[in-house]
């Protein structure tokens, strides 16, 4: 097992490994309540949707894991989930079953790209800089996440965003756990990102803001309500209105596991130069959790970024990817228990990740004004619109529009002006 998953080359253990995939499946084990809730109100079936969502989250992290060296999580992704339930069934009054079999051709032809190394050969022509833009820009989505879910940030309607009620007690705990985190890593002890969350769980149940749970076990929901719909609707996907809608789960999804395993990879020390080693497995692997996902009856799923967790806590082989599956079988069971995992649990783990993730940024050359341009706006744009994609979108237009103004045509690939073409019809048409 050693020399499979690499570890002396990789510098871990066994037991940093563990740690890390059981922190990263805390940090994402919010997931398997939150998709069902959200694809629910499509009219899924949210029992059956709690058993998909698991399946391909092991499913999909195993194949990362096992066939990248990865240690990465993919699970359904959160924004399009969102995207599935609110856009295309309740806005266009799509019905999910017509919705899922689009998700699942997206999924396969996400799979002919993969094996076609287009995707590939995309995420290893961005240029460097950008690359550490997108980690960096990563870094401060995941920091924002974690202060809303912390409810240290609210909405406000005049301000767009504003402090929170700092002395509402679920956000007290959130700071607290925050503060404890913090102790542990300027201490140095190892693993203070689980050890934090554990903490606050432990002080949450204790002072009532997190109800211990009645029971331990549950029974698995049956997964029938979903299971092969997909295949009994796929004459009704080849209409104008569903093509723009897979095309959207096709641009959205693409880019934001790209930017997700360039970050990732990036924090993990994986990164040689300017390419990523076996990109290509990971993103068979990404992709084929898609179309997998699709069968079992769930939206998308991605590479989550919520793994930066288990990486900041020293993962760094397939092997953290193997024991986030491992629990993702065993929540399927133990469902009880993740009541528990609330959002003021996981905020800390996040605004520290965040921190971590967002140190690529000195990497940049700041002394360009070609490149701080695109960059800065690369970053900024992903916590303020809550899209990877989009963020990535004003990068891979700016980037090209600079050189070009400089008269430095040959510096750009070709591949280059293709996606800048593609995201400036993608804000055309369809944001």
């Amino acid at each position: 097992m050693r020399n499979f998953f690499k570890f002396t080359e990789r510098n871990t253990s066994f037991k940093q490994e563990t740690l890390a995939g059981v922190t990263t499946f805390l940090s994402i084990a919010y997931i398997l309540v939150v998709n069902p809730l959200i694809l629910s109100q499509a009219g899924m079936d949210s029992g059956a949707v709690f058993t998909a969502t698991a399946l391909t989250a092991i499913i999909g992290t195993l194949l990362i894991g096992l066939l990248a060296n990865y240690p990465i999580g993919i699970a359904p992704s959160m924004g399009l989930n969102s995207f599935f339930t609110f856009s295309v069934c309740i806005g266009m009054g799509i019905q999910w079953q017509v919705a899922l079999t689009g998700v699942f051709i997206a999924g396969i032809i996400f799979m002919i790209l993969s094996v076609l190394k287009i995707r590939e050969k995309i995420i290893n022509i961005i240029p460097l800089n950008l690359k550490y833009a997108i980690a960096s820009g990563i870094g401060f989505f995941i920091t924002f996440i974690g202060l809303k879910n912390g409810g240290v940030i609210i909405s406000n309607p005049d301000t767009f965003v504003s402090i929170g009620n700092l002395s509402s007690p679920t956000t007290l705990l959130a700071i607290l756990g925050l503060v404890i985190t913090i102790v542990m890593l300027v201490r140095g002890i190892n693993g203070g990102i689980f050890y934090g969350m554990i903490i606050t769980t432990v002080i949450g149940m204790i002072v009532g803001l997190i109800n211990v749970p009645s029971k331990i076990i549950g029974s698995i929901p049956s997964i029938e309500p979903t299971f092969g719909v997909v295949f009994s609707h796929l004459d009704q996907v080849f209409t104008p209105e569903l093509l723009a809608v897979i095309f959207t789960f096709l641009i959205v999804a693409f880019f934001d596991t790209a930017g997700a395993l360039i970050a990732l990879t990036s924090q993990a020390g994986m990164m040689k130069g300017n390419t990523v080693p076996n990109i290509g497995r990971a993103l068979l692997a990404d992709s084929t959790a898609s179309a997998v996902g699709a069968i079992l009856g769930t939206s998308t799923p991605a590479t989550s970024v919520e793994s930066s967790a288990g990486i900041a806590v020293g993962g760094r082989t397939g092997f953290t990817a193997v024991v986030i599956a491992a629990c993702f079988t065993i929540a399927l069971f133990f469902s009880p228990i993740l009541s528990v995992i609330t959002l003021e649990v996981t905020a800390p783990a996040l605004i520290i990740v965040g921190a971590l993730m967002a140190m690529e940024i000195r990497k940049i050359d700041w002394t360009k004004l070609e490149i701080v341009i695109p960059s800065f706006l690369t970053i900024i744009m992903m916590p303020l619109t809550s899209s990877v994609a989009i963020g990535l979108a004003f990068g891979f237009i700016l980037y090209p529009l600079c050189l070009v103004a400089q008269k430095r045509y040959k510096e750009i690939h070709p591949i280059m002006y293709v996606l800048c073409l593609l995201f400036i019809l993608y804000f055309a048409f369809i944001v």
